[in-house]
């Protein structure tokens, strides 16, 4: 699409480890993608807001504890924002028994421990490619 995709990495919930999420913020960003890297412990409003002022077209969030069963709450919220388009991907310790929660809200995608490189980079291009056409597409007039 020649965009550079903008990818928000974040961690909400009460889970403040953010040596995986700072990880994979630098393997994005090498990749050429425009990240914005946000302390953790956020609240859903605040990624929220934080995705409609820096017009992302993926959110990445880490899980390190249960955290992640806030995800679908989040999915809510920026389906109510007009965020629909944004793809969301879960990375971390989510167990096996819980992944259909979240692919049931809509995550794109979850990446547990051992996941690649190659493979993040790979999966979170095509689905900011994805969104940011999507985007584009409910942007057009009528």
């Amino acid at each position: 699409m020649g965009d550079t995709i903008r990818v928000m990495v974040t961690k909400i919930g009460l889970d403040g480890h953010d040596r995986g999420s700072r990880i994979i913020a630098a393997y994005l960003r090498d990749a050429g993608h425009e990240v914005i890297y946000t302390p953790p412990w956020q609240t859903i409003e605040a990624v929220v807001r934080l995705a409609v002022q820096e017009d992302v077209a993926v959110i990445g969030i880490s899980s390190l504890a249960t955290d992640h069963l806030i995800v679908p709450d989040l999915m809510s919220a920026l389906a109510e924002a007009g965020l629909g388009h944004v793809a969301v991907v879960v990375g971390g310790i989510v167990p096996e028994s819980e992944h259909r929660i979240l692919l049931d809200a809509g995550v794109a995608r979850i990446f547990g421990p051992g996941s690649g490189r190659e493979e993040i980079v790979a999966t979170v291009t095509a689905l900011g490619e994805q969104a940011m056409a999507a985007r584009t597409l409910t942007e057009r007039p009528a």
